[in-house]
């Protein structure tokens, strides 16, 4: 079998140009003598799957995704336009929504990452696909209603009725509008957790993904990072366990001190700071990490980890899939791309 070509986003208004995002991976798998093609991430968005592939050879293949978020349903259609042109992602659309989305991977890591309970809610998209790392629903928003009372009393309950918590959807969180739309105090406080839980389906609108989750809050091991060290942009996800209140008095944020795992047929290859906290370092124990990422069974995926505290152990944060996590600045990926070259 061939090695794996990699597929690239094209740049917005040049189809012929990659993604600014994207221009040193390109260029480090030149160099490594790796192929690359591009698509049209905004086609994928769109529905037209067989436009956004329409530059990619025919009868290539297998192919790594390294791009922008998609929905789980837009990531089966982009599958099913490669194999249409005799191609074929070496992630398949069920791995991708496992590790994409966290109804898909809770189960395996229970037990590993903070308690969680989710809200399925009529109208919501499948997972997150603009290019600034946000989301798409997969429709208008219009109509999407939150959870009503009993459903948010029972899902409480499931948490054991009280502490704090953390709403996200099934791949984000906003936690930039902290005490408004992701952190809720006290769970015992029902009009407390539907105020937070409406106005982060409101705030969230047509980028909904899949439903409503309440995650159980726990103390993770902080810094104060200035908000002029974070990057500007990226394709990585949003942590839901993350502090968005200033903490310096000069507009710094207390962050968690995250790492990011990326893993490859259940083994870890690379090892760095979460994007969010670039050149934070941190050595995170993969101990409890590695049988999950195994029985998981997806080929590439990343691990977002943090230490409790109170100094007891590495909990995972996030669970994501590879093709759509984002590299920190300043780390080298070369071992990533090699392992991914020769997979």
């Amino acid at each position: 079998m061939p090695a794996p070509a990699f597929l690239l986003p094209s740049h917005p208004l040049d189809p012929r140009r990659i993604d600014p995002q994207f221009v040193r991976e390109a260029r480090l798998l030149r160099d490594l003598g790796g192929e690359h093609h591009l698509v049209d991430h905004d086609a994928l968005l769109a529905g037209d799957a067989r436009a956004a592939v329409d530059r990619v050879p025919a009868g290539r293949g297998p192919f790594w995704y390294r791009g922008w978020m998609l929905p789980s349903d837009r990531y089966a259609a982009f599958a099913a336009a490669l194999a249409e042109r005799g191609g074929h992602l070496l992630t398949s659309p069920p791995g991708y929504a496992s590790a994409h989305e966290l109804p898909g991977w809770y189960g395996v890591f229970e037990g590993a990452t903070p308690q969680s309970v989710w809200l399925p809610l009529a109208g919501a998209g499948s997972g997150s696909g603009d290019r600034s790392g946000g989301g798409d629903g997969g429709g208008d928003g219009a109509g999407i209603a939150p959870p009503g009372p009993e459903r948010l009393a029972a899902a409480v309950a499931g948490l054991g009725g009280r502490g704090p918590a953390i709403v996200k959807d099934y791949v984000k969180s906003r936690k930039d509008e902290w005490g408004e739309a992701c952190f809720v105090p006290e769970l015992a406080d029902l009009p407390a957790v539907a105020r937070v839980v409406a106005r982060f389906v409101e705030l969230q609108g047509a980028y909904l993904a899949g439903g409503v989750v309440l995650r159980r809050f726990e103390e993770f091991t902080r810094v104060v990072w200035d908000a002029a060290d974070a990057p500007s942009g990226g394709s990585g996800r949003d942590r839901d366990q993350d502090s968005g209140l200033p903490d310096d008095g000069r507009g710094g944020r207390r962050r968690t001190v995250e790492s990011r795992v990326w893993w490859l047929d259940g083994e870890p290859v690379l090892v760095g700071p979460h994007p969010d906290l670039p050149g934070c370092p941190s050595a995170p124990d993969l101990s409890g990490v590695r049988p999950p990422v195994r029985t998981l069974g997806c080929r590439f995926v990343t691990t977002d980890l943090a230490e409790r505290a109170d100094g007891s152990g590495w909990r995972v944060v996030e669970v994501g899939d590879g093709q759509v996590s984002e590299l920190p600045r300043g780390i080298d990926p070369s071992r990533l791309l090699i392992a991914l070259l020769a997979a």
